[in-house]
Formats: structure tokens, sequence, C-alpha cells
């Protein structure tokens, strides 16, 4: 993947999935990395194609959109105080998560093998845990050397 920028936010208490959204609209839209039209794309691929993972006794969602709705390639982790609910991508349940892991791509090649890459490494549940736990600088970089590598 081509350089981006990575940013880990910790402690932002969201009440709704469609809050994470907007927050991320206003942070990447102000960073010049999507275009005003992401927020909507966002939540339209969300409704149509929900991106909550359940994994081994634990959840993540990785929202994400058509390359179209972004100008440079980026990815911002959230780390949420209490759980959110997301809709499962593969079923019609809920999930609850506090690892929210949001992709902007340019590139339909990149999207797909950095999805390839984050779901080998979510698997497993201490690189999980070590994603949500550590501080912020030790999450990036842990992030690029395992996922980005």
């Amino acid at each position: 993947m081509k350089a981006f920028e990575l940013n880990v936010a910790d402690g932002l208490p969201f009440e709704s999935y469609e809050d994470v959204f907007k927050y991320l609209h206003e942070k990447l839209t102000a960073a010049g990395i999507v275009k005003e039209s992401y927020l909507e794309a966002l939540i339209a691929r969300e409704r149509e194609y929900p991106t909550g993972i359940e994994l081994d006794g634990y959840a993540v969602a990785i929202p994400h959109c058509d390359t179209e709705h972004a100008l440079k390639p980026a990815i911002y982790i959230l780390r949420t105080p209490r759980p959110i609910l997301v809709n499962q991508a593969d079923g019609d349940n809920q999930l609850e998560t506090q690892l929210i892991i949001n992709l902007v791509v340019t590139s339909p090649l990149d999207q797909l093998q950095l999805l390839k890459s984050l779901f080998s490494h979510l698997q497993d549940k201490d690189f999980y845990k070590k994603l949500l736990e550590l501080p912020a600088e030790e999450a990036k970089s842990l992030f690029n050397s395992t996922v980005v590598a």
C-alpha cells in the first residue's frame, strides 16, 4: 500500500455507530483525506454490506466504502471506552465492539490486500488485544509492522 496516514483515537463516547461515521467524516474531511460524499457513501455501504466481524469471543468493525470517495489513503483506528453496536457482516445479528478500524483507500487492489492482511491478523486474539490496549503510538507501530508490512 502506498504511504498513508494512520491515526488512533481513544476514549470517544459514541452513542451509536452512525456517530462514529460522523466523527470520521469530520476528521477525515478536515484533513483533506476524503471528499464531502464520504459520509453518505460510508453509511450506504454499511447499510448494504455491514462490516462487523465476529471473531472468537470478540468483534471488530471495519467500515470502508468505494475508493472514489477518497482523496488520500488513511487508516483510522477508534478504541471506544464502552462497546458500540454494529451490524454483523455475515448475519442479521448486532455485535458489540470497542475496536473500529476505518479504511480509506484510493486503490481497489490496495483495499483488497489490506483487508486480507487485516483479517488474517485479527484472527489472533493477542494481536486484537494489543491493538485495543497498547498506547496509541505503540498500537500504530504494531499495525504498521504486522498488517501493512
